[in-house]
């Protein structure tokens, strides 16, 4: 069960773990701007990749624990994918900035995901969010954009025969055709709703002229 703080928001153990990792966001953007002689430039790499891991091990657990402990509610549905699209396109820009991550690429991770939040707002406001539940493709998209973004973020090799930055560059395309792929199969389970609210709204403006 949710409790709420005063301004009636609710909290509880899953929420307040997405909270966390929204609030882990400044703290990863600033390592990447700390001088040098605070922070070695591979200290950066390995801290700005732990936070952002840590973070993707965060939004399973809350998700886990919301299920678990019976904690879900409509507030953590919405403040979850929020806190993930933040930190992936807080990453993103970063690994763009330093050189890391083709901005095509980039682009069109960042782009999907705008337009499939605005989607799934859409088909929640016509009660047929369920129909835009994520499935094993957006799984393969979200396991190869993690370990992209993982891998490109270190960029120094684990070990020596192990390259980090071919490793996060091949992942990163195999994300953003995964990426593309998605976006088209969940457009396409929407296409028959689009349509029939157009028809809805068309009826209805004809009954009212």
């Amino acid at each position: 069960m949710a409790t709420c703080n005063n301004s009636g928001m609710p909290i509880n153990i899953p929420i307040l773990l997405t909270w966390i990792r929204i609030a882990a966001i400044p703290a990863f953007v600033g390592v990447f701007y700390l001088p040098h002689e605070w922070m070695s430039p591979v200290t950066q790499n390995w801290t700005g990749a732990i936070i952002f891991a840590a973070a993707a091990i965060t939004d399973w657990l809350d998700g886990y624990l919301a299920r678990r402990l019976g904690q879900t509610t409509s507030f953590g549905a919405f403040l979850d994918p929020v806190a993930d699209k933040l930190m992936v396109a807080a990453a993103l820009v970063i690994l763009v900035e330093m050189k890391r991550a083709d901005p095509i690429l980039a682009y069109i991770i960042i782009g999907r995901e705008i337009a499939i939040s605005a989607l799934r707002e859409w088909m929640a406001r016509i009660g047929q969010s369920k129909s835009l539940a994520v499935n094993t493709l957006g799984k393969f998209k979200t396991t190869a954009q993690l370990t992209a973004i993982i891998a490109l973020l270190l960029w120094e090799p684990i070990f020596p025969f192990i390259s980090t930055q071919m490793l996060g560059q091949i992942a990163l395309f195999v994300a953003a055709i995964l990426t593309l792929w998605s976006m088209f199969y969940y457009l396409r389970l929407a296409m028959p709703h689009m349509t029939r609210a157009e028809k809805t709204e068309s009826s209805n403006v004809g009954k009212r002229g």
